[in-house]
């Protein structure tokens, strides 16, 4: 169906040019003027780059392997372990 439609636009791509054309050149608006200008460069050149401003936000999660109950618990898990020597 998409193919088919796509198949018969392209079909009247002389016509739509010409009458782009036309009312680029005879336009009786100049805002008329400045439309078919603006798709018959589009069509032709293809449309200007857009600049896309994002922001970027991270998110760390720190996950526990052992829910504790104190914070000195948890701690006490976390602390350098103390080498021992041989």
């Amino acid at each position: 169906m998409v193919a088919e439609i796509t198949e018969l636009a392209r079909a009247h791509t002389a016509d739509a040019i010409a009458t782009l054309v036309a009312i680029c050149r005879d336009g009786a608006s100049e805002s008329a003027r400045v439309a078919a200008a603006n798709a018959l460069l589009d069509r032709g050149y293809g449309r200007p780059p857009q600049a896309i401003e994002h922001e970027v936000r991270q998110t760390t999660v720190a996950r526990v392997p052992h829910v504790c109950a104190t914070v000195e618990e948890w701690a006490a898990q976390h602390r350098p372990k103390a080498e021992t020597v041989q």
